[in-house]
């Protein structure tokens, strides 16, 4: 459903407001907003409240970001919408914000050596982070990628001239390259340049601090799930965001035990020694690690590790593949990130959701010193990231259960079961919470320590990417479409 420009300016009016450039509110990856004037109810079927709706593929895991009056976000070419590219693909849609005219797209052929490299129909599952004119993504080829936020529309800039050999399956002569596509400013394989092993599809939210970009590898186990063919690979990395260069890594043996893959982004704090760079590893370790303060002149630094925590102290650490579909007994890991509030961390987590136990948990953690302060049981497994505000943490998990915790006890104040198991995260915005299910239902509840539905509607499709909410607008994903959901203003 499109409106015309001029009834879209007039009906719309943003109220004051700011970007949402990356995956979590900012450094500490609270996915809370300051934010008001939001709609708190909106039905896609009659279009109350609903700005504009834009296509993606057929599966879309990605969120949207907003930035600079472009909306970003990762799916796949199940909806072709440029007739050269023809087949399954990862692609990354930037959306005008106001009228949902798709401006430019990246499209990255599918990996052919293994599905497990790069799993079929997943697409870009990774949210793109944007910094001035710059937007950096993990493809699913395992690389990361700067582009020119404007496309190719203002020429093709930067050092990397092979947009049309990127964007051209292996085998077949390069496909000319048009306004429609991206301009790719710099390339990082991280499977040639970094060692790595990807699997699946690698979910890597971009954290920027300075000059440096930080990034989870996507390495995981082969087709096999039994074995990690590269024990050396890292899984945190350092890049110069100007350049591409890799600059850094943790050499903590995380490799060799992580059970499936690296899936958790980094998320930054500051502690009694300094700032620290948050990470939880494939391993199921939860580290923190001192930033890079200048680039090494050569060769790879080795981040220096300021302290771990063990989540899941009596799981196993070694020989983790053995427990492979072992419902009952095996190794944690993280799908979220860790996040930050005040001098707490936060932290979801528990079995693997494919392969491993069905037990999970939301626990808070001192951030000074890395020990728990308290601990929930959740549902058999959780990939959301927790939102935290003043005394309410908010965690959803695949038990299609919605839970408000009391952030300093841990105490549940409440829960609500729904219909769909959440593979989102809540969003705290406009004294409200904003989630949608795998089952396509989508909710808002009060946050607030007693429950309260304020709304309750169906979208369609399922839902696995969080809720971003930017300039007044909430910017809502399914699987098959992207809804910019806003109350009009006279």
């Amino acid at each position: 459903m499109k409106l015309p420009a001029a009834l879209l300016f007039a009906a719309f009016t943003a109220a004051p407001a700011a970007d949402r450039p990356q995956w979590g509110a900012a450094w500490d990856r609270n996915m809370v907003s300051s934010e008001t004037g939001l709609a708190e109810t909106f039905d896609v079927k009659t279009g109350t409240n609903v700005r504009w709706r834009s296509a993606l593929g057929s599966e879309s895991h990605s969120s949207a970001v907003v930035a600079a009056g472009r909306v970003l976000i990762g799916t796949n070419n199940g909806k072709a919408r440029d007739p050269k590219h023809d087949g399954d693909r990862g692609v990354l849609m930037c959306f005008d914000e106001k009228t949902g005219d798709l401006q430019w797209q990246l499209v990255v052929p599918k990996r052919s050596e293994d599905p497990y490299f790069d799993w079929p129909r997943s697409g870009i599952s990774s949210p793109a982070t944007v910094e001035g004119d710059r937007v950096y993504i993990v493809t699913n080829r395992g690389e990361l990628a700067c582009l020119d936020l404007h496309g190719l529309s203002n020429g093709n800039d930067g050092p990397y001239k092979d947009e049309g050999a990127h964007m051209t399956p292996a085998g077949l002569p390069p496909l000319t390259t048009g306004p429609l596509d991206a301009d790719i400013l710099w390339l990082l394989d991280l499977t040639k340049d970094a060692g790595i092993w990807s699997h699946d599809a690698a979910h890597s939210s971009v954290l920027i601090r300075g000059p440096h970009l930080y990034l989870n590898s996507g390495t995981g186990v082969d087709n096999t799930h039994r074995r990690i063919r590269t024990p050396d690979a890292p899984s945190l990395l350092v890049v110069d965001k100007a350049t591409g260069r890799l600059l850094a890594r943790e050499r903590e043996g995380i490799a060799p035990n992580i059970f499936h893959a690296a899936w958790s982004s980094p998320a930054l704090t500051t502690l009694p020694q300094g700032p620290a760079i948050l990470y939880s590893g494939g391993n199921g370790i939860l580290y923190a690690f001192a930033p890079l303060d200048a680039a090494p002149a050569d060769g790879l630094a080795t981040l220096r590790k300021i302290w771990q925590y063990d989540p899941d102290p009596t799981a196993p650490k070694t020989d983790v593949h053995v427990y492979n579909q072992n419902r009952q007994e095996g190794p944690s890991i993280v799908h979220g990130m860790p996040v930050v509030y005040e001098d707490r961390i936060y932290l979801a987590g528990g079995g693997d959701v494919w392969w491993g136990k069905n037990e999970s948990w939301l626990q808070c953690i001192s951030a000074k010193v890395g020990q728990k302060l308290w601990s929930l049981p959740l549902g058999k497994h959780v990939m959301s990231t927790p939102a935290v505000l003043g005394d309410l943490c908010f965690i959803a998990d695949t038990d299609r259960i919605v839970r408000c915790v009391h952030a300093k006890t841990g105490r549940e104040l409440w829960q609500h079961e729904t219909n769909g198991d959440y593979w989102a995260s809540p969003l705290i915005a406009d004294g409200r919470v904003y989630i949608g299910s795998r089952r396509g239902d989508f909710w808002v509840f009060a946050a607030a320590p007693e429950k309260k539905i304020l709304h309750q509607t169906h979208l369609g499709a399922p839902i696995s990417g969080t809720v971003c909410p930017a300039n007044g607008t909430l910017f809502i994903s399914t699987m098959t479409d992207l809804f910019a959901i806003a109350v009009p203003k006279p």
